[in-house]
């Protein structure tokens, strides 16, 4: 008899700018954007629930969320901060079981299917992880529980924020099935939007679709599509995640012009990576920068210094470099990375793994 296996997907809602609501009172309840400054070329890393009301999302210009809203308040990241609340929460994590994966600072996968306290119900760790979660740090997380990560993962969407919700097995063809394309977690904007010409809105429209015609029109990650369609997720809950590369990218509501104002958006991007390299203790030999312009083409320039690379400085200049020999400013970017490579971790060069990617929150 097969295991099914009991998934809880843990999202922190509006994380950063959560913390900065709980340490200073007079913002709580207010709209409150974490980033830069909206004088300058600052950019939203995180925005309170209050003010996502007003339209402001993460990677937003600062200055239109101003427009948006007149009295959102700007706060500056505290990522010292922020790291330090994330590791109060994964030691809670572990009370439950050590099959835990963090994809970022506010999110993570936990397989409870066995677990320390023996608890046959998932939901019910879920529950407690969340009540915990608010007693010690004071901030609410939504939870997603399932018996894959992909479900979980949708599910922790369901009812935020301060949410639980379950996708039992038993209804996973179907929530699947009713589920809008653009709702499942590894389709993006430009995929929902192909997708959409070619007749697919929903789960069961993608059900439809052979293996063979998803790859034909997707590559690779057809059989991806092709497997979740049928709510089917192999993937095992990983504690020890050794990326190949790491990157963040992100994708802008509005087509962006400016190359000044991209350069500033990399030192954010670059910010974020040299995080991560930091936790996992590694150094790169090659940054990569990568645009997508208004009319969808994609392009990618790397380039390998001749010395180890760790710090955000170092990365954004080199992206920054990278950036200026693109036709960025001559025309329109809709999105932006950067990548680095060729890792070197405690004295070995990790030539496997997998690409990390890094949500802006």
């Amino acid at each position: 008899m097969e295991i099914v296996r009991k998934i809880i997907h843990i999202d922190m809602d509006a994380f950063f700018a959560s913390v900065e609501q709980r340490d200073d009172p007079s913002v709580k309840g207010k709209p409150v954007v974490v980033g830069g400054s909206p004088q300058g070329r600052g950019v939203v890393a995180a925005a309170s629930y209050e003010a996502r009301k007003f339209g402001i999302r993460s990677a937003m210009p600062a200055a239109h969320a101003l427009r948006l809203c007149p009295d959102v308040i700007f706060i500056r990241p505290r990522f010292d901060v922020y790291k330090q609340v994330s590791l109060q929460i994964r030691e809670i994590f572990h009370e439950y079981t050590d099959l835990v994966e963090p994809l970022s600072l506010d999110e993570a996968y936990l397989d409870v299917t066995e677990n320390k306290p023996g608890n046959p119900s998932a939901t019910l760790i879920a529950r407690e992880i969340k009540q915990m979660i608010r007693q010690q740090t004071g901030l609410t997380a939504s939870a997603g529980i399932s018996c894959n990560k992909f479900l979980a993962k949708i599910a922790s969407d369901l009812r935020k924020p301060d949410g639980i919700a379950l996708i039992t097995p038993e209804k996973a063809s179907g929530f699947i099935a009713r589920l809008p394309i653009g709702k499942f977690h590894g389709i993006g904007k430009a995929t929902e939007a192909k997708m959409h010409r070619l007749g697919i809105k929903n789960g069961a429209d993608l059900r439809s679709w052979s293996r063979w015609d998803l790859n034909k029109h997707f590559g690779k990650v057809g059989a991806f599509y092709y497997n979740i369609a049928r709510a089917i997720d192999d993937r095992p809950v990983r504690t020890e995640r050794i990326p190949k590369s790491i990157g963040k990218e992100k994708t802008f509501e509005e087509d962006v012009d400016s190359v000044e104002w991209l350069a500033g958006f990399l030192t954010t991007l670059s910010d974020k990576v040299a995080d991560r390299m930091q936790r996992e203790g590694a150094e790169a030999r090659t940054v990569t920068l990568k645009l997508r312009y208004d009319n969808f083409e994609s392009i990618t320039r790397s380039f390998t210094p001749g010395y180890l690379v760790s710090e955000a400085a170092e990365i954004a200049d080199l992206a920054v470099r990278l950036l200026r020999e693109t036709d960025a400013g001559q025309r329109k970017v809709r999105l932006i990375g950067v990548t680095v490579s060729g890792f070197l971790r405690e004295g070995k060069s990790t030539d496997g793994g997998h690409q990390m990617s890094l949500p802006l929150e």
